[in-house]
């Protein structure tokens, strides 16, 4: 990332305006071309500098479900058993971790029967039992990362 793109991660991190032409104004404050900004962001996501560039909705007042979810991975089928869980639309993202449960996923649908459908999905796909963590309590905890 050079300075620019530092520039255009930290400048969108705390609000998308809302507007007609949203693009245009975050471009203007940044002091670039609209086309240049929509470039760098395109570029950021394909060489996965950015790995998500969107809006956070809250499912549930949509009539949607969330839960944290995890799987015990052999270290030998963790690649496949990744590619297998990120195909599916239902999976927001996925991060490894150092535990005996190291595979860490967020399922989200439109509807909280999804979330018993989406887990039969993966542990038929997988051949492993997912670990399903709902959300017992909600807290706002706005991050910010300095690029």
């Amino acid at each position: 990332m050079d300075e620019l793109d530092r520039a255009i991660v930290n400048a969108l991190q705390g609000g998308f305006p809302l507007s007609d032409e949203p693009y245009r104004e975050v471009a203007e404050q940044l002091g670039i071309a609209e086309a240049e900004l929509i470039a760098r962001l395109r570029r950021m996501l394909e060489e996965k500098t950015l790995t998500r560039f969107g809006p956070m909705f809250q499912v549930e007042r949509m009539g949607g479900a969330f839960v944290l979810a995890a799987l015990a991975v052999p270290e030998a089928d963790y690649e496949r058993v990744a590619e297998q869980v990120n195909a599916l639309p239902e999976v927001a993202h996925n991060y490894r971790r150092e535990h005996a449960l190291n595979m860490w996923f967020v399922l989200a649908t439109e509807t909280p029967g999804g979330i018993a459908a989406a887990i039969e999905k993966i542990e038929r796909a997988t051949g492993l039992k997912v670990y399903a963590f709902p959300k017992l309590k909600e807290y706002f905890v706005e991050m910010r990362l300095a690029a």
